[in-house]
Parts: C-alpha cells; sequence; structure tokens
C-alpha cells in the first residue's frame, strides 16, 4: 500500500516523470484544459464538482512530492483581492519566488513543451491557476 499523501494513480505516474523545470499546471475550473496546454501534456481531472477539490489542496499534497523551483500566476486587475495568492505564498516555501505573466503570455508559457502535467481542480476562484516549475532534489 502506497504510505504517500497522494495515492491517485495517474497523478503519481505523472509526478514520477517530473524532472528539473519540468513545468506543472494546477489549474482553476474555468481554464480551458485542453486547447491551452501542450498536445503532450497528462491532464488528470480532479475537478469532482465546482468547489471540489480546491486548488489549495491540491498544491499542498504535491508539495509532498516535489520541490518547487518557482511558481508563476497569472496576473490579476489591480483592484481585484486575489485571496487566493495569499494562500498560495503560505503554502510554498519561502525561497520560492512567484512570477506574474498577463492573460496571453500565461498560455503560451503553459503551452511550452516544459509543460508535462495539467491538474483540473474543481476551484472556482478566478486567476488561481498556479504553474509549478520543479527544482532538483536537494
Amino acid at each position: 500500500m502506497i504510505k504517500s499523501t497522494i495515492i491517485h494513480p495517474e497523478l503519481l505516474s505523472a509526478l514520477a516523470k517530473c524532472g528539473h523545470k519540468t513545468q506543472i499546471l494546477i489549474a482553476d475550473s474555468n481554464y480551458a484544459f485542453v486547447t491551452n496546454a501542450p498536445q503532450n501534456a497528462v491532464i488528470v481531472y480532479l475537478n469532482l464538482s465546482p468547489g471540489t477539490l480546491s486548488a489549495t489542496l491540491v498544491l499542498e499534497k504535491i508539495l509532498t512530492c516535489i520541490n518547487v523551483e518557482k511558481a508563476t500566476l497569472m496576473s490579476y486587475p489591480q483592484d481585484f483581492i486575489n485571496t487566493i495568492e495569499n494562500e498560495y505564498r503560505q503554502l510554498l516555501p519561502e525561497s520560492c519566488p512567484i512570477d506574474f505573466l498577463m492573460r496571453e503570455p500565461f498560455y503560451s508559457a503553459v503551452k511550452s513543451e516544459h509543460t508535462l502535467l495539467v491538474i483540473a481542480t474543481g476551484e472556482q476562484r478566478r486567476f488561481a491557476n498556479i504553474v509549478l516549475t520543479v527544482a532538483p532534489v536537494i
């Protein structure tokens, strides 16, 4: 029996294939999972229903399996209160920088050949998409 905090077989398999500089997208429920991801990316559907599973819970569990070199979020309007960004900052290591990209550059970054895994969540908050760049094992 697996003693990891993640037991989803397809997710574990994809995570095991991630090496240094590989990108992982944790996507909110509004993200176009198929059209805004590279064709070779593994898409793991964890979006059972609206609000389930949250992007923050998925991030928390992913961080038990990989080291993160940096995170990238989609830029949001200055007057938007982005509560999920604060939650991500609490979960990510203090040493992990967070970059921001405008919508189209964000989509282009996700469509990169470096994106191996796309995780579809039921997260309903706007601007909740986060790209993780895998760091080397320390």
